[in-house]
């Protein structure tokens, strides 16, 4: 009798590979009705429990809501600690968004927080992640390494500093460019278009590039996103559940007279 090996429930890291852009979103409200809609025309979203009023309960319901469609849901934590990452992957998450990332070893941090041993240093307990992937445990775990996506955000002007040693850090699945604390790390609030902010991310976008470790980033804009994908971006934030819904609306009432 033969055997079949399970499948990888993670389709991200096959596109990234080939070079496909993906879009994605980062979810603020806690709300499923939101995610689910969101969820049927994005690759990814991302769930706030950094900045949002988003509680494990409420994350659980907003991994759950992506079921049936081909939207990956992953976690975006508070800060760089393997205990904040734990609960969130074995609710069915499939990739930890770690803040924060401004040298080697919070790299290296970062990616044992997301792996079983020998390869890390998660600790095994993934009661409901198999629940929403309709696998069972055995074949959660067979894969379970290799779905979950280790995601670094470079956001301080000491990452860029040591941008290199941070992109050669084994087990990195992507990494990102976060412009709002960039800017604020070098006292430039709420101006990531700022000269100063922008000669910052141009060099971390050369040092991840160089490194052969995917990219991504915040396109705020058609034109940007097609800019982005030019340059080798795969990994492409529309925005914030808030912000998408902004401009839904403003789109809703142009033209209309007031």
């Amino acid at each position: 009798m033969t055997t079949t090996s399970p499948q990888p429930l993670n389709r991200l890291k096959k596109m990234w590979r080939e070079g496909r852009p993906t879009f994605g979103a980062i979810a603020t409200i806690p709300s499923i009705q939101t995610v689910r809609i969101m969820a049927q025309s994005l690759d990814w979203i991302i769930v706030d429990l950094e900045h949002g009023p988003i509680d494990l309960g409420s994350a659980h319901a907003m991994i759950t809501a992506t079921a049936g469609t081909p939207c990956v849901p992953m976690l975006r934590i508070a800060a760089n600690e393997p205990w904040l990452a734990k609960a969130p992957m074995d609710l069915g998450a499939l990739g930890i968004n770690f803040p924060m990332i401004c040298n080697r070893a919070d790299a290296e941090k970062a990616v044992r927080s997301v792996r079983y041993p020998p390869r890390g240093e998660r600790l095994w307990g993934p009661f409901h992640a198999p629940f929403r992937w309709n696998v069972s445990m055995a074949d959660y775990m067979a894969t379970a390494d290799d779905d979950m996506i280790c995601m670094i955000t470079i956001e301080h002007f000491e990452a860029v500093e040591r941008i290199d040693e941070i992109m050669a850090t084994p087990g990195i699945d992507v990494a990102v460019i976060g412009p709002g604390d960039l800017a604020t790390s070098i006292n430039k609030r709420g101006l990531p278009d700022d000269p100063e902010v922008v000669a910052l991310m141009k060099r971390a976008e050369a040092g991840i590039l160089r490194s052969g470790v995917p990219i991504g980033g915040v396109a705020r804009t058609a034109e940007a996103a097609n800019a982005m994908i030019a340059r080798g971006y795969v990994a492409l934030a529309l925005g914030f559940d808030w912000s998408l819904l902004q401009r839904g609306i403003a789109v809703g009432l142009e033209g209309v007279t007031r």
